[in-house]
């Protein structure tokens, strides 16, 4: 049983990034139907779409959902944090907690950093601070 603790600063899940086999196809559903715009694609495999607050990552894999499969399959869900310092501030807090980030806080080239760690049931959340995003 975890004791309840005092949280750090968070500005919410705004961030999610999925495993998918047809990244065109992707692509075009979100960003034609659902209005999302590209923020960055790093390479062919990796989209990074926005609709200001929200982000949303494709990534192409062979791992993703085949057509007509009732679900997705999540590579992680992203929390958004105002500052840089507060990802610090979060890492700390959960390895008091007894989950151990899967490294150190790093910083991105984009301006961004994050860190990565598994909930109890063994998802993939990304704590981060991403300035396109964390001052939405």
């Amino acid at each position: 049983m975890l004791r309840r603790m005092t949280a750090p600063p968070m500005k919410g899940l705004w961030h999610a990034a999925l495993h998918v086999r047809d990244l065109q196809a992707m692509r075009a559903f979100y960003m034609d139907l659902l209005g999302y715009r590209l923020e960055w694609q790093p390479d062919p495999d990796n989209l990074y779409l926005t609709r200001g607050r929200d982000n949303l990552a494709l990534h192409a894999s062979v791992d993703g959902p085949a057509a007509g499969e009732p679900r997705g399959a999540l590579d992680h869900l992203g929390f958004v944090l105002a500052e840089a310092a507060h990802v610090d501030l979060w890492a700390a807090h959960l390895r008091a907690a007894g989950f151990e980030p899967e490294a150190a806080p790093r910083s991105h080239r984009d301006g961004a950093r994050s860190f990565y760690v598994l909930d109890p049931e063994g998802n993939c959340l990304q704590f981060i601070h991403h300035p396109p995003i964390a001052g939405a």
